[in-house]
């Protein structure tokens, strides 16, 4: 009998089925399978070895073909067709040596065909190939395994795309941020889940990627709004990268910003909120006075200032307190948001206790009408003002200016004549307003008519 030589020392002692009614086979195969190491099985009869199969769960079978009763191929075709078994590589050994008897015995998923009479040392070697194949195979099943457990309990979402925009996979996390059973996004777009034009650019991406090299790389997170199931938008950022396989399919990680988003959101709500009257800021006012103001240029529509001030306000502090001065403030701007409805007005703190409102494509009449509703309902609040010598409630006085502005007119001249208008109505005696009408084109028209 030919030197063999032992196999390496493994983590695991692999296990080995060998079937074949000639006792000295059996027991020749048997002795070299020990020498080599391996935990050995044997059976002499089909059943036989259908059974141990099933409660040893070996890493190889070697069976023999001709056996009494059910026959090797039978027993491996029901070795085959259990899924307890079915992984289970299997060595036929046989005399039977024609070409069709061998691929007979592929077909029905055998793993390797070893002609009789055995030749030991060939045998031994093919059986090392084999374990190796099948620890490298479980090996690579592991971690697939390991990578499916990973990917299903992600946080993030996680697609598979194809070229073409069709998703093929998304994990559990995917489903459960966008409101689909699980297996109902493959299959899908992406056109379903993008704004037609952000879903384009995605497309015209792959299909550069599709031509091949030199194509143009997706970098970095990107901010996206993503449609759910039931239609609502969903901010989350979205990172690309191609999985280089040679049909050309990319990983998109989807993660859930709609927290941040809101918290950023209401941020920035804040920072243009005046913290005690909840109404506009300054700096939120002063944006949006340039913004009508750059509006009004471009449509030729007029714009109009209020400039409030609440009288004898230092009196009322220091008479009832700080904590009812408040309060007062508050009562006014409430008041004055309820005349400032449209997207074009703004009701704004403008410091103190000065306030502000801007009417957007309001001319000067208007102008006037809305001053005095708001006069006459922040002394209708009959707040009581035991310092005032203008009345017994707390009042105003308001100075409104009305422009057409152009590109000669100068916005800090606009707030000017409308701050001095409502200086004026305090020197004349308080709760009142007084309205003016501004601009380059007027005091040419004016200077004209007086020549």
């Amino acid at each position: 009998m030919p030197t063999l030589v032992p196999a390496p020392a493994a983590t695991r002692q692999a296990a080995v089925l060998i079937v074949d009614d000639a006792p000295a086979h059996l027991g020749a195969l048997r002795s070299m399978m020990l020498e080599q190491g391996y935990q050995t099985f044997v059976a002499n009869t089909g059943e036989r070895a259908l059974e141990i199969a099933r409660r040893a769960l070996p890493d190889l079978i070697l069976l023999d073909i001709v056996l009494p009763g059910m026959d090797g191929m039978e027993v491996c075709r029901r070795l085959k067709a259990d899924p307890v078994t079915s992984n289970i590589p299997v060595i036929f050994m046989s005399a039977r040596t024609g070409t069709d008897d061998i691929v007979a015995g592929f077909d029905i998923g055998a793993a390797d065909y070893i002609a009789k009479p055995l030749r030991l040392a060939e045998v031994c070697a093919r059986v090392r190939v084999q374990l190796q194949f099948r620890r490298t195979a479980l090996s690579q099943q592991q971690q697939n395994e390991r990578l499916r457990l990973i990917v299903n309990s992600m946080d993030e979402g996680l697609m598979m795309i194809e070229a073409s925009g069709r998703i093929q996979y998304a994990n559990p996390a995917c489903n459960r941020y966008l409101g689909y059973a699980q297996g109902e996004l493959a299959g899908r777009s992406i056109r379903d889940l993008l704004a037609p034009p952000l879903a384009q650019e995605y497309l015209e991406f792959f299909s550069q990627a599709e031509a091949g090299p030199g194509a143009p790389v997706w970098r970095g997170a990107r901010e996206v709004l993503i449609r759910q199931r039931d239609g609502i938008l969903r901010a989350m950022d979205l990172t690309l990268t191609p999985m280089g396989t040679e049909q050309p399919t990319f990983i998109a990680l989807l993660h859930d910003i709609t927290h941040h988003k809101q918290s950023e959101n209401a941020l920035q709500r804040a920072a243009l909120l005046d913290p005690l009257t909840k109404i506009a800021n300054r700096r939120h006012f002063d944006s949006f006075l340039e913004k009508e103001w750059q509006r009004a240029i471009r449509s030729s529509q007029p714009l109009s200032l209020i400039v409030l001030d609440v009288d004898h306000f230092k009196g009322y502090n220091d008479s009832l307190g700080h904590a009812a001065g408040d309060a007062c403030l508050q009562q006014v701007a409430m008041a004055l948001q309820s005349h400032a409805l449209r997207a074009t007005d703004l009701a704004a703190r403008y410091g103190g206790e000065e306030f502000v409102l801007l009417f957007g494509e309001t001319g000067h009449d208007a102008a006037c009408t809305i001053g005095e509703a708001i006069r006459a309902h922040i002394e209708s609040l009959n707040i009581l003002n035991p310092r005032s010598t203008t009345s017994p409630w707390v009042t105003a006085s308001l100075g409104i200016s009305t422009i057409v502005p152009t590109q000669l007119d100068d916005i800090k001249e606009f707030f000017v004549s409308a701050d001095r208008a409502m200086y004026a109505v305090k020197e004349a005696g308080r709760n009142g307003m007084r309205a003016v009408q501004t601009g380059a084109t007027l005091e040419l028209i004016q200077a004209a008519l007086q020549s």
